[in-house]
């Protein structure tokens, strides 16, 4: 017996990595040519297209801490001759504490095959190529396919398909340029300061860089780089591996604030560099980042998402200030210890999402569709709290003759759903210092979130602990109760329109599960409020009663975990009467290759702020038809559910989350972005007078 024990343990074990391996998800893969046919002796750029299942990645030509590159092997007829593969630049992909240096989403590495002279235009050719690459995700899986590509030979070749010649277009804008500029780099104890000699270059005044060295063993990824702007030029800080020697060569990826990468192929010897103190530069822009979160923090309070609970609380410290001064600086302290927490809660929870290689913004749990239903089942308790149906404790929701412990209780967990209802909201400052926390070590980004608590509890902290600030606020009466009531809409109103959200993420099968379970916690808050006047077994009924009730609606949400997919494009179809396209990178790039304006929004159904300025600036009717006069192409970049493309433009332009807003003027090289809250103004300032006609 112990023997067949030890014999299926090792068959287990054995075959536990192929079910991985088959569990994987396939990378697709095609050879695409930029021409249907070549001329006898021409030469034909191909592609190598991987499309990589989301939330993996392949490898560049030097994979990083692990894995290997993709390989292509071409099979020719005789007289046929192939060039090395041209790579795009890399991306920084962190795996746990590994930095590997590769691609995901969609890629496209070029190659160029050259025809023989003697081969007789008419004919028909069939090339071959076998192609190995690695995918990684938690796991790493070797694939491999053969592949094959029918080109006709022609004495005259057809030109390329438009679409097709901005796919080659867009790929070689990724492929590195020779520098142009001279390049060294000089040691200053374990760090390599490599510096670019360019006066013009610094004048462009990039915002951050990135070194990929073409093999391992000259520098440590995983250590953050620092840029620095000089008169000269621009100094990089790299952390030197042991024994590093010879010239550093690799490519140099150089992004500018608007996002715009460009980047250079070097060949850096060793020679003498400018002194640069990059300590004292980086604790200058920490200092700053965090009175960005600090003033974000502050402006955040007047947001329409949280002005209703802030409100309430307001409420409670006018009830108590006349005779319970300790209870109320009590509350305060509980307010702000509630809200530090749920903001370095969301910070954490974003570094360990950002961790797994998932990549995440302001408001990342919004596009979560059970956190969605749960969000608005939890606001419309609040509102039947508000309106006196349920009581959470009295003050929860505005005060009352409770113990200061459950006075302390009910700020905290008010604190805590603060923070939760301002995520539809950003307030100004905030894009830049959370931007700037999304793509630095785990303890800067929870520092920076931990500042945004601080501004944001900052007013009522204060309020509830200055007895002299407190006179201001009127006196207790019943316009309290009545306040407190009025004050339920906001919530139910929130309640229906994170419904409406989540039918955007979710379908209507996850709506109607939501609308039950709010029916269910209804019933169960009327069930337990009926039976508590009445004998003992009237209230048990109704406890019982409640309890199936509430348990019921847990069930329903159940279904709604099971309901979720990912929608495409669900604000393309806002009103804005601008004929709204979805926003992918191609697309952007095949309009701006054909010199078209174009004007990017990125947005969210759940983006409060978004909503607003789509109300009052973009439907403003002398918005569209300015829009119409200058033929200005619409995309919309639709961030409700998670998306890998806008996430990356996002970060592209410093952000960590939505409304941002891009216009891309014809033949502008790169995108001008406007204010996170807009007028009608800023947008007929930025296309100024309609073109007169010729």
């Amino acid at each position: 017996m112990a023997r067949r024990l030890a014999l299926l343990l090792l068959l287990f074990f054995a075959l536990a990595p192929l079910g991985a391996m088959a569990g994987a998800p396939d990378v697709r893969v095609r050879l695409v040519s930029e021409t249907t046919s070549v001329a006898p002796g021409g030469r034909l750029s191909v592609a190598f297209e991987q499309d990589i299942p989301r939330g993996w990645h392949t490898y560049w030509r030097n994979p990083g801490a692990a894995g290997t590159p993709t390989t292509l092997s071409w099979s020719l007829p005789k007289g046929w001759s192939a060039g090395p593969l041209l790579w795009p630049y890399p991306e920084r992909l962190a795996t746990g504490p590994l930095i590997d240096y590769g691609y995901e989403h969609k890629v496209w590495l070029l190659t160029d095959l050259v025809a023989p002279r003697g081969v007789r235009p008419g004919t028909l050719v069939t090339l071959n190529a076998d192609a190995q690459w690695l995918v990684c995700k938690e796991i790493c899986i070797p694939q491999s396919a053969r592949l094959t590509l029918p080109v006709a030979i022609s004495a005259a070749p057809s030109a390329p398909y438009a679409t097709i010649a901005a796919k080659f277009a867009a790929a070689r804008a990724r492929l590195p340029i020779p520098s142009p500029y001279q390049v060294r780099y000089g040691r200053h104890g374990t760090q390599l300061i490599l510096f670019v000699a360019s006066k013009e270059l610094a004048a462009a005044r990039p915002t951050s860089a990135l070194y990929a060295p073409f093999s391992g063993g000259q520098i440590d990824p995983t250590v953050v780089q620092h840029l620095r702007r000089l008169r000269g030029g621009i100094a990089l800080e790299l952390e030197a591996r042991p024994h590093q020697h010879g010239p550093l060569k690799g490519v140099l990826e150089l992004r500018d604030a608007e996002g715009t990468i460009t980047a250079l192929t070097v060949d850096a010897p060793e020679g003498a560099v400018p002194k640069v103190d990059f300590a004292r530069r980086a604790t200058q822009s920490l200092i700053f980042v965090l009175l960005l979160a600090l003033g974000g923090g502050l402006v955040l309070n007047l947001m329409p998402c949280v002005l209703p609970v802030l409100a309430i609380k307001i409420l409670a410290i006018a009830e108590s200030a006349q005779h319970h001064r300790a209870r109320v600086a009590a509350q305060g302290l509980a307010y702000g210890a509630g809200v530090l927490l749920g903001f370095v809660g969301l910070g954490t929870g974003a570094v360990f999402l950002r961790a797994g290689g998932i990549a995440v913004g302001w408001g990342f749990q919004l596009q979560q569709p059970l956190f969605v239903a749960v969000f608005a089942l939890l606001l419309f308790t609040v509102g039947l709290n508000f309106s006196g149906v349920v009581e959470l404790g009295r003050n929860f929701g505005g005060g009352g003759r409770l113990t200061n412990r459950a006075d302390a209780w009910g700020s905290f967990f008010t604190g805590l759903l603060a923070v939760a209802v301002s995520a539809p909201c950003t307030a100004p400052f905030m894009a830049a210092a959370l931007g700037y926390a999304l793509s630095q070590s785990a303890a800067v980004a929870i520092l920076v979130f931990t500042a945004l608590g601080i501004g944001f509890a900052a007013p009522f902290v204060l309020l509830a602990l200055m007895p002299r600030w407190r006179r201001w606020l009127p006196r207790p009466g019943v316009w309290m109760v009545r306040l407190r009531e009025a004050l339920a809409f906001p919530m139910y109103g929130a309640s229906a329109w994170l419904l409406w959200v989540l039918s955007a993420e979710a379908g209507s099968t996850a709506l109607i599960a939501s609308l039950g379970a709010m029916i269910g916690v209804g019933f169960a808050a009327w069930a337990y409020k009926v039976s508590r006047p009445a004998g003992e077994f009237w209230r048990r009924a109704g406890g019982l009663a409640s309890a199936l009730a509430v348990a019921a609606s847990l069930s329903a949400l159940g279904l709604v975990a099971q309901d979720a997919r990912a929608t495409g494009a669900v604000k393309a179809v806002i009103a804005t009467g601008l004929n709204a396209q979805p926003y992918t990178a191609q697309r952007l790039a095949q309009l701006r290759e054909a010199g078209r304006p174009v004007f990017v929004d990125a947005t969210a159904a759940w983006c409060i702020t978004c909503m607003v300025n789509e109300k009052l600036a973009l439907q403003a009717p002398s918005v569209q038809q300015a829009f119409k006069r200058h033929h200005v192409v619409y995309l919309v970049a639709d961030w409700t559910s998670r998306n890998a493309q806008i996430t990356s433009l996002l970060r592209a332009h410093g952000r960590a989350g939505v409304p941002l807003y891009l216009y891309y003027a014809p033949g502008a090289a790169r995108a001008k972005v406007l204010p996170q809250i807009l007028t009608p103004d800023d947008l007929l300032q930025l296309l100024g007078p309609p073109a007169q006609p010729g």
